[in-house]
């Protein structure tokens, strides 16, 4: 039995004598012969102290420990629709956006160093490893934007747990697009990928869902979980018939160039533009400005501010026909929204009569113009539901994660985020929009991605429902059916004359705008930077003052 013994160590400086070391040597012996698990408690005890210590003074990765065990836990869409048994349904169509936003770096892939490079114009940073959230903060950000939009992240995490792979990603909170194609002329490998909330036709930047639906406090609006379902109760409480026959729109005039000429539109007694355009000054409070009881008129406005609005989905959830004046920004679910079908398009160069002339057609085709409206608001009830905000940004993350070229890491300076609740509003809409435990159903299904072909056609078709209310506006009256031609092979359209916008029939325009590449450009957005770069790029305290939306 001498193996067992713990040999000479046992010898206290030589000073104890041959007798003495027997005796605890005999001792120890013993203990051990009598106690097999000793040494067993004492490997584990060891083994424990050492990783405690490694772990907090971060000697080691703890991704290291714990990815073989996590690893395990993430399961692939099939196997997780599998475990749940439940019905897998197919995502809106607006989902497909997603490999048209990634599409810049599907053949290079991710780099850490395009990663880093998106720093400069980004607001903080999220990483998430192991399904947990870590974040860098690099500047101040407007209100707390970045405070609802990492705690929808962190109720992503808790609605599919174990369905985030580990990423790594930059953030921008301001109301424009940064990312600018035109800086990356010809090397996409280096492009930095930029979250954002909207997007356009001249940036890269990736849209992602914004703040709002999980609360607004600063301006009274609740998340988009109980907010919509007030919308939809507020449409019950008047009829479409029964509301007022003109166009609405409240909100900060100050906001764009678009909104100071939208405030034109009112009555001036000499004029009558059929709208009701209402200047709300934010610096003096919200109370009254309860969405859900705003849904008293059969028109609604939309009009972008700095960019984009998140105003949007209120708007359109209202049952009232929207009236979009021409948007050069889109967010995340707005590009599965179609003019004609959905919404009617305002033309912006001509905001006052467009508006007017989409007023005078509705009430003279009330049916006609209350469907529109219904459409918008089913395109919100249906396709909008905070389960699909949710499975957006897991594909999109998902999507994303597969283009990193390297293994997404803990930064230095990174700390995790909390679930911490804050306090007031902050406090009281983070407790509504908090996700209660993980889904039972599985994320919906995401189609395939856009072919070249299917995005012409759907842009197209677009172009051409807009194309036909301007002409339907220039010629100052309703077209009459002989002067229409139709042509089947063409993108579908609805005439004025057709008695559902659904069962469409096509119009020749009949002009040089029929040319095939201007007539791509016959409504496309010019860049309208310089009207808000100068003023309120360089005016920070501006927007602070003024606010955004």
């Amino acid at each position: 039995m001498a193996e067992l013994t713990v040999g000479d160590g046992a010898v206290d400086g030589g000073s104890a004598s041959p007798a003495t070391t027997n005796r605890k040597q005999s001792y120890i012996t013993g203990m051990l012969v009598k106690n097999p698990g000793v040494p067993i408690f004492l490997s584990v005890f060891l083994v424990t102290l050492f990783i405690t210590a490694a772990v907090f003074t971060r000697w080691v990765d703890v991704s290291i420990i714990t990815a073989q065990f996590r690893q395990k836990d993430i399961l692939p869409f099939e196997d997780f629709e599998t475990t749940n048994n439940s019905t897998v349904e197919s995502c809106p169509e607006y989902f497909r956006w997603i490999h048209e936003d990634l599409k810049p770096w599907k053949n290079m892939g991710i780099t850490k160093e395009m990663v880093e490079k998106a720093r400069e114009k980004a607001h903080f940073r999220l990483i998430i490893v192991d399904g947990r959230l870590y974040m860098e903060k690099y500047d101040y950000v407007f209100q707390t934007r970045d405070v609802f939009t990492i705690w929808g992240i962190l109720q992503l995490l808790k609605l599919y747990p174990g369905k985030i792979p580990d990423l790594d990603l930059m953030f921008m909170c301001h109301d424009w697009p940064l990312i600018r194609k035109a800086d990356y002329p010809d090397n996409n490998t280096t492009i930095p990928p930029l979250f954002h909330y909207c997007g356009d036709d001249l940036t890269y930047d990736i849209v992602f869902p914004d703040w709002s639906f999980w609360g607004w406090p600063e301006v009274n609006v609740k998340p988009w979980l109980n907010l919509s379902k007030e919308l939809e109760h507020g449409n019950q409480k008047i009829k479409w018939k029964d509301r007022e026959p003109y166009a609405y729109w409240k909100g900060n005039t100050y906001t764009g160039k678009a909104r100071r000429d939208l405030a034109k539109c009112n009555s001036d007694g000499t004029h009558e533009w059929n709208a009701r355009i209402h200047h709300l000054d934010w610096r003096k409070g919200f109370k009254e400005t309860d969405l859900a009881s705003q849904c008293t008129y059969r028109y609604k406005v939309y009009v972008e501010g700095n960019a984009w609005s998140v105003s949007e989905k209120y708007i359109l959830a209202c049952d009232s026909m929207s009236l979009v004046i021409t948007p050069h920004y889109y967010d995340f679910f707005t590009r599965g929204l179609t003019p004609t079908i959905h919404y009617w398009p305002i033309n912006e160069h001509k905001k006052c009569s467009s508006i007017k002339f989409a007023v005078d057609w509705g009430n003279k085709n009330t049916e006609k113009a209350q469907e529109i409206g219904r459409r918008g608001s089913e395109f919100v009830q249906n396709e909008l539901q905070m389960k699909f905000v949710y499975d957006y940004m897991l594909h999109l993350l998902t999507e994303y994660s597969k283009l990193f070229k390297y293994k997404p890491f803990i930064t230095k300076n990174a700390v995790e985020v909390c679930s911490c609740f804050g306090k007031g509003l902050v406090k009281e809409f983070k407790e509504i929009s908090m996700v209660m435990g993980a889904a039972k159903a599985s994320p919906c299904t995401m189609q395939p991605p856009y072919d070249d072909s299917e995005i012409e056609s759907l842009l197209f078709k677009k172009l051409n429902l807009t194309r036909q209310v301007r002409i339907w506006e220039a010629s100052g009256r309703f077209l009459d059916k002989k002067k229409v031609e139709f042509e089947t092979t063409r993108p579908l359209a609805f005439s004025p004359h057709t008695d559902h916008p659904s069962s469409p029939t096509i119009l020749h325009v009949g002009d040089s705008s029929r040319n095939g590449n201007n007539e791509r450009q016959y409504d496309r957005c010019p860049d309208r930077r310089n009207d808000w770069l100068s003023d309120h790029r360089n005016n920070r305290k501006q927007q602070v003052t003024d606010g955004h939306q």
